[in-house]
């Protein structure tokens, strides 16, 4: 008798240069900046902004940055990315297929899913490693999934897991992840860093225009105007690592970072908090990234460099980085949990 089909499962990340190099760094920037749910404006506008503004200046200091935290396995995006699809391949076992595609670079989600399908899968959970939805990440993947899995003749059965920003199993990870860390550097502040994302797309996932960013407690509950709303969505995550972690309401600040051009993006920004912090008397500042489920460039350099540099400046006396999930096993088995649910198995 044959054994059935595997299911597929389809991890996806959002990419990294496959170098640190100015050629490949603009290769990927080329590519990421491209996509119009990323630099949402017209075609026209955004073709300008690339090529007239960011592409000409910005690879040689992003490969740069790229230098200072790449390993001898390569981009920590892709290395810590690879070692949690191979955790969640054990752990799943022999009936399923799982495949790790990155959205932008390689390797690329056409490639994956290419390898799922020589696999012969029976049907496909798509797992966005974004624990907030934004369009120009999680909409974006997605996006792409469906464009490449609809050309087929023969159409996949089809999976998305959503957004998992409040889930307990990805908070009680990070928490268990954070703990330690806090704890051996006694800190006396937590700082919640999340990437940033223009106003202008937070206000367009407002169905009714309203709500998002009408007010400054627009963020505080939860209401179907904010459902898919990035920024809420942050805050809600924020909330439930406080929670875990015995945070005061006076413990913690919320934060964005990587903010980019001139147009306003989602406040406060991370590197206006920072000396903030420090004038308020914080000394010892532990940095939580909870919109990133691995350890990248915007983590390990942006905070772990950066940002150290800049509070340490400003007065205070230390500031750690709490490591990402990267394949923590209780992340793993959180990752498993999603892709089988209760009534789904090989």
């Amino acid at each position: 008798m044959m054994a059935p089909a595997p299911r597929g499962v389809l991890l996806v990340n959002l990419g990294t240069p496959d170098a640190p190099t100015t050629k490949e760094v603009r290769r990927y920037l080329r590519e990421f900046l491209n996509d119009p749910r990323v630099v949402d404006i017209s075609a026209l506008g955004r073709w300008m902004l690339l090529n007239l503004v960011i592409l000409p200046f910005r690879p040689a200091k992003s490969a740069a940055a790229y230098r200072l935290v790449w390993t001898e396995a390569g981009s920590p995006l892709r290395v810590f990315s690879q070692e949690l699809a191979a955790g969640v391949r054990g752990s799943l076992g022999p009936g399923y297929a799982v495949e790790l595609g990155m959205r932008y670079g390689n390797p690329s989600v056409s490639s994956a899913l290419a390898r799922l399908q020589q696999q012969g899968v029976r049907d496909l959970t798509v797992v966005p490693l974004y624990p907030q939805y934004a369009s120009s990440s999680t909409g974006s993947s997605v996006q792409r999934v469906f464009e490449w899995v609809g050309a087929a003749w023969n159409v996949l059965p089809l999976r998305v897991v959503p957004a998992f920003y409040d889930a307990p199993a990805f908070l009680e990870a990070f928490a268990g992840v954070a703990r330690p860390v806090i704890s051996a550097q006694g800190a006396d502040h937590v700082l919640f860093s999340f990437h940033g994302l223009p106003e202008r797309q937070i206000e367009k996932s407002d169905p009714g225009g309203a709500h998002c960013l009408k007010s400054a407690a627009c963020c505080d509950v939860s209401v179907p105007a904010n459902a898919m709303c990035y920024r809420h969505q942050c805050f809600v995550t924020a909330r439930g690592l406080a929670e875990r972690l015995g945070l005061r309401e006076d413990g913690y600040t919320v934060s964005f970072q990587s903010r980019l051009g001139r147009r306003p993006w989602v406040k406060p920004y991370t590197d206006l908090v920072l000396p903030e912090l420090a004038q308020r008397g914080v000394k010892r500042l532990a940095v939580m990234c909870p919109a990133f489920v691995a350890d990248c460039l915007e983590t390990l350099e942006e905070v772990g460099i950066r940002a150290k540099k800049q509070f340490l400046a400003a007065g205070g006396e230390s500031l750690v980085l709490v490591p990402s999930l990267n394949a923590d096993p209780a992340w793993v088995r959180a990752v498993v949990a999603m892709v089988q649910p209760a009534g789904l198995s090989a």
